[in-house]
């Protein structure tokens, strides 16, 4: 019997390729020269024939029946305290067993030491073993950093591993509570194509410990790396595939280090726990606020306290400016640390404007202490004080915190949360505020609370008029 012949189109799209994105992963039948997920250039490459589509899919084998919602245990989802009081913090409460969780951030900033630090506290607390498998650094590089931050324990294991069969047996021979894998770009599956890191072996080796981890009720943590724009390296899948995103952060010329969450499917995914680097390791900073607050006796130009929210805590952060003479032929130089370059620009137009400042022959610098990232609208209001203290060489009063948002007409905005701001402030010993006008506003006790609608009215409330001469009569024409 003659075998039917394949038509020329019929075959010549079994033929055709497909490409895929070697950052993000994202497959597609064309090539593109911008990936259309991850918006990267020159990363479409050509991943082989394209697949065939299924015709029919018949009913199969189910692993569990469906049951009613209200039926389903959930008491096996409990969650355990790693004993890191800030990242338990982020995490909602502690690890839950069966849970995965990727922590990203950039070389150098502390991941292995937090982890290595919570792999103690775990074990400390008698949650069961805890297995480290590294496949960046030897077991004896690892050793010495436990002894320096004294995060050594007899339920601690390590094995250095960049076999993914291998870690797996390491696995089934400690039984671990815990598993921190550092990093899932360093481990690579001998059965699967591709260099380790690569897209296809971050997406199998993650999503076989992801199965594992549920398997065996084990709380896992990946160590992941990021790009050079700070996004988590390797295929988009794999946030996808975890159940807690974490972004370490931090300043190398800090000791601060924040540790923001992204996503959690066990709790809020928008806090942020706080960590200061010291000589014996990291440590959890329950109160931060004297990192980012002068210890000065007396007030001094250009300077300004305003009150930041970070996830849902409220954090004080300290504004510093200098206004001074430019010695420059080409104009005022503009230099921003800390804040949003764009805010600053717009507040400084907003008191040219209304408040009769003039900043075009002068250099001007704006500031935070203690490397706070202060990017809210919040901070509009206190940076335009700081800026009018500097310019004028008038001290703002000591105990004086500013919020609210600055508009382009010199309107003062109303801010998110702004009841619990105040009582951070009081709770640090300010004790007078200027914030906007809001009608559910809970003013604390023995704190002078002012609302003010207007850029002219915080001046006014704070008694100092010389500045706002021009504002007023623009404003009253």
């Amino acid at each position: 019997m003659a075998t039917p012949a394949v038509s020329k189109t019929s075959a010549a799209k079994a033929a055709r390729p497909s490409y895929s994105c070697t950052e993000c992963g994202n497959a597609s039948v064309k090539w593109h020269g911008r990936c259309p997920e991850c918006q990267a250039w020159g990363t479409m490459a050509e991943a082989g024939p394209v697949s065939g589509a299924l015709r029919k899919i018949s009913a199969g084998p189910v692993t569990e029946p469906a049951r009613p919602l209200f039926k389903i245990d959930a008491s096996a989802i409990s969650v355990r305290p790693s004993g890191i009081g800030e990242l338990d913090r982020v995490l909602g409460g502690g690890l839950v067993p069966g849970s995965v969780v990727l922590l990203a951030g950039e070389p150098g900033v502390g991941k292995s030491t937090l982890l290595l630090a919570a792999a103690q506290a775990w074990a400390a607390r008698g949650n069961g073993p805890v297995l480290i498998i590294t496949g960046e650094e030897s077991a004896e590089q690892v050793r010495l950093r436990a002894g320096r931050i004294g995060a050594l324990h007899p339920d601690v294991y390590l094995a250095a591993e960049t076999e993914l069969s291998a870690a797996l047996s390491h696995i089934d021979a400690v039984s671990p509570g815990l598993l921190i894998v550092d990093s899932v770009q360093t481990i690579a599956a001998a059965e699967v194509d591709g260099s380790a890191g690569g897209v296809t072996q971050v997406r199998a080796v993650a999503s076989a410990l992801t199965a594992v981890a549920k398997k065996r009720g084990m709380a896992t943590v990946l160590v992941g790396h990021v790009t050079k724009d700070g996004a988590i390296a390797g295929p988009r899948v794999l946030e996808h595939l975890v159940d807690v995103v974490l972004h370490f952060e931090g300043d190398r010329h800090s000791s601060l280090r924040l540790v923001r969450g992204v996503k959690n499917r066990f709790g809020p995914s928008d806090e942020v726990g706080c960590f200061q680097m010291a000589g014996d390791g990291i440590v959890s900073l329950a109160d931060p606020s004297g990192l980012f607050l002068s210890a000065r006796r007396a007030a001094v130009p250009g300077t300004c306290a305003t009150i930041a929210i970070e996830g849902r805590r409220a954090l004080p952060v300290e504004i510093q400016t200098l206004v001074t003479k430019s010695s420059g032929e080409h104009g005022g130089r503009r230099s921003v640390a800390g804040l949003a370059t764009p805010r600053v620009d717009m507040v400084i137009a907003v008191l040219q404007r209304w408040a009769g400042l003039h900043f075009a022959n002068n250099d001007v610098m704006s500031a935070t202490v203690g490397g706070a990232k202060m990017t809210e609208p919040a901070a509009d209001l206190a940076l335009a004080m700081a800026l009018w203290s500097s310019q004028r060489d008038i001290p703002l009063a000591q105990g004086l915190v500013i919020i609210g948002e600055l508009g382009l007409s010199a309107d003062v905005r109303p801010v998110s949360l702004i009841s619990r701001r105040l009582a951070e402030a009081k709770r640090l010993g300010f004790n007078h505020a200027l914030v906007p006008v809001s009608p559910d506003i809970e003013c604390p006790e023995g704190m002078q609370v002012d609302q003010v609608d207007d850029l002219g009215a915080a001046f006014r409330a704070l008694g100092n008029d010389a500045g706002i001469t021009s504002w007023l009569k623009q404003r009253a024409s």
